[in-house]
């Protein structure tokens, strides 16, 4: 099956939004300290870790400052205690949100949350009120190549564990989310450069036509991804092509 991830899209576009690297750097440096401080600093005994260290390996942050994310957990947080938060979320025109958080102060990221979809026509809602729009899954993509037999490439990734794999933009392969470091490294072991992460799929995608709702949706996602204490934004808006295009 060939054509245009949307998956490949939306963090493409979402590469494009974050222009501040160090911000980017930031949260993901959080994500490992806090799996460190919870599970030790060894990625083969703490899958968080594990799936933390292969998320900044693929928004390219450099292996340093990894390293100096793990001993900070080893050293401790200063005596603060970082929570891990989904809030689900109605956007605009019926859009449906999953926003993973990391924070230190609830009360805050709640209210922060809350205000973002308030200004730009949606609202929080309560658990469960969108998660059954998504699923969990691992997603592992590797750059298309022609020195890559895909016919192989997917009887690999099955054999591995995968649950299937689709030729768009990108070799697009899904796995469940348990299995997802699994197969990452046995691709890697056979000497594929690939990356990924554990994610919030929608099943379907919201088509949104009108000016107004277009702006606030970008809006939005902005205001959310620049939020220190948000992690992850998943949503089902299907997103303009021409977004995603300089």
């Amino acid at each position: 099956m060939s054509g245009h991830s949307k998956w490949a899209n939306t963090k493409h576009r979402k590469g494009k939004q974050d222009i501040k690297r160090a911000k980017i750097f930031t949260k993901l440096a959080r994500a490992i300290t806090v799996a460190t401080r919870e599970g030790g600093a060894e990625p083969e005994y703490n899958a968080a870790l594990a799936t933390a260290i292969e998320k900044a390996k693929a928004d390219n942050m450099p292996n340093d400052n990894i390293d100096r994310a793990i001993k900070t957990g080893l050293g401790g947080l200063n005596g603060e205690t970082f929570d891990h938060i989904t809030y689900e979320a109605y956007g605009p025109c019926g859009t449906a949100f999953m926003v993973q958080c990391l924070t230190n102060n609830k009360n805050r990221t709640a209210a922060d949350v809350r205000h973002y979809f308030s200004k730009y026509g949606g609202n929080l809602g309560t658990t469960g009120c969108v998660g059954y729009l998504f699923d969990r899954k691992g997603i592992i993509t590797i750059d298309l190549s022609d020195n890559i037999d895909e016919e192989n490439l997917m009887m690999q990734a099955l054999d591995f564990g995968a649950e299937d794999m689709e030729t768009n933009d990108v070799y697009e392969i899904t796995t469940q989310p348990e299995d997802f470091l699994s197969v990452l490294n046995k691709l890697k072991e056979a000497g594929y450069e690939a990356k990924g992460e554990v994610a919030f799929l929608p099943q379907n995608y919201i088509n949104v036509e009108g000016e107004g709702d277009l702006k606030n949706l970008d809006k939005l996602i902005d205001a959310l991804d620049d939020n220190d204490d948000v992690q992850e934004v998943f949503h089902n808006w299907d997103m303009p092509e021409e977004d995603d295009e300089e």
